[in-house]
């Protein structure tokens, strides 16, 4: 591969890409090392806000479990983005797309309970049945037709752009009422506007860091500063709010 590349750089040829992957400099077991310690550490910063939201909400919130859920779901993704860009083999990659896949979706199944779901169980269930079969169909896709890395970026994006914009409203229709509805606002805009350098595509530079690798750094601050901080603050100040209007018995909003 070192050969081929240091041929097309002699001769004057942009770096080229390798079934579709750019040449990475190895470090010890890790084939792409930035990469695979960023994840690392935005798995870390998952964990840490769980346990932080774990000592603080009661089981008794209404979305403790849902949320729960979403965390385990996010380490997962971590987990496996990790393994991928510490060894890339045919399930390592298929298992870090479609664990991404997955985030996004209950995402939206999370904003749904929030929005929909607690005032309509129904609506809620029927929304997880509609994003499982989703899930599937995608998976079934990339797995049995065509591993299509377009596709899969236009699915992710698409259904990425839902979520986004889905929690916004739920924020603005209610920035008269919840105080700490900017907290949410604000991490759901920085990282789904990070998620842009993904749009990227560029040589890795000292051929470590490439388009994938620059957005996996730059979420890391996010989570540490923002989604520790003030993602996790508006999830606990949501469920305690969400906990003592159903103890009140007022309706929820």
């Amino acid at each position: 591969m070192w050969t081929t590349v240091g041929l097309y750089q002699a001769e004057g040829y942009r770096v080229p890409q390798f079934h579709g992957k750019w040449p990475f400099a190895r470090f010890l077991c890790f084939e792409e090392p930035a990469s695979a310690l960023a994840s690392l550490l935005n798995g870390l910063a998952c964990l840490l806000m769980l346990l932080r939201y774990r000592s603080t909400v009661p089981r008794q919130s209404p979305m403790y479990h849902t949320i729960n859920a979403f965390s385990l779901v996010s380490l997962n993704a971590w987990f496996w983005s990790t393994v991928f860009h510490t060894r890339d083999t045919y399930l390592t990659e298929k298992m870090d797309y479609f664990c991404a896949t997955a985030v996004i979706l209950y995402s939206i199944y999370l904003c749904c309970v929030r929005t929909l779901g607690l005032r309509r169980p129904a609506v809620s269930s029927i929304v997880g049945v509609f994003l499982i079969l989703a899930f599937t169909s995608h998976v079934s896709y990339l797995t049995f037709v065509s591993f299509d890395y377009g596709y899969n970026m236009a699915a992710n994006a698409t259904i990425g752009l839902v979520n986004l914009l889905w929690w916004l409203c739920w924020c603005w229709q209610n920035r008269g009422t919840l105080p700490y509805w900017w907290k949410c606002g604000l991490v759901v805009l920085l990282l789904h506007g990070l998620a842009l350098l993904e749009l990227l595509d560029f040589p890795p530079m000292l051929w470590i860091l490439d388009a994938h690798a620059v957005w996996h750094l730059s979420t890391i601050p996010v989570h540490f500063l923002l989604q520790v901080c003030f993602f996790v603050d508006f999830l606990i100040d949501d469920s305690l709010y969400l906990l003592n209007t159903e103890k009140m018995g007022v309706k929820v909003e």
